[in-house]
């Protein structure tokens, strides 16, 4: 027969140990912190946010809000490809995007002309902060996610996109351009193109 070997009652059979009373934990008070909790970091968590953003758009700057409830530091990091032609030259979208932010000290602006990793390193991020607004998306994320982790060990979190923002991409604001149309919608409020 298996017994149980407790304090309370040494050698009883299972069956028969005595039934114990429920009794909640006391509750913590407000200040204590989650026994669970890991002891914060003395290093800033800092994330890279890469991109072409050509221009910056609402869901850029939503991933933005929502990755600085998550890290202490965000560098938005715009990529130069020279074999890809933008809309905005690197100088005027690195102005649009610090002049957006002039006022929040934990967004930092940079370019890099290198891989992602490297620039990563460069600045002292630890994650690479990406959206996904569907799908396709979360299939080529994930692919560069995995080379990055195992050629870096940088971790890349990615966020969902805001259901009523899915349908903004900075292709589409720029096709809006083009043609001369209002896209003060689709861009960050107090954003100057």
């Amino acid at each position: 027969m298996d017994t149980l070997e407790s304090t309370s009652s040494p050698g009883l059979p299972l069956s028969e140990s005595p039934p114990r009373p429920f009794a909640p934990s006391p509750p913590r008070p407000l200040t204590e912190s989650p026994p669970h909790r890991v002891a914060p970091s003395p290093r800033p968590r800092v994330a890279l946010f890469p991109g072409t953003f050509d221009p910056f758009t609402i869901g850029h700057e939503s991933l933005v809000r929502r990755g600085l409830e998550l890290v202490d530091e965000i560098v938005i990091s715009i990529g130069v490809n020279e074999a890809k032609k933008t809309y905005f030259s690197l100088k005027k979208r690195m102005e649009m995007i610090r002049n957006l932010y002039r006022d929040e000290p934990r967004v930092k602006v940079g370019s890099y002309d290198s891989l992602t990793i490297e620039f990563a390193k460069k600045v002292g991020a630890q994650f690479i902060l990406r959206g996904i607004r569907s799908v396709n998306d979360f299939e080529y994320e994930k692919t560069i996610a995995d080379m990055n982790r195992t050629i870096s060990g940088i971790e890349t979190f990615v966020l969902f996109t805001e259901p009523e923002l899915t349908h903004i991409s900075s292709t589409h604001v720029r096709e809006l351009l083009r043609y001369g149309h209002d896209v003060s919608a689709f861009i960050p409020k107090g954003m100057r193109l």
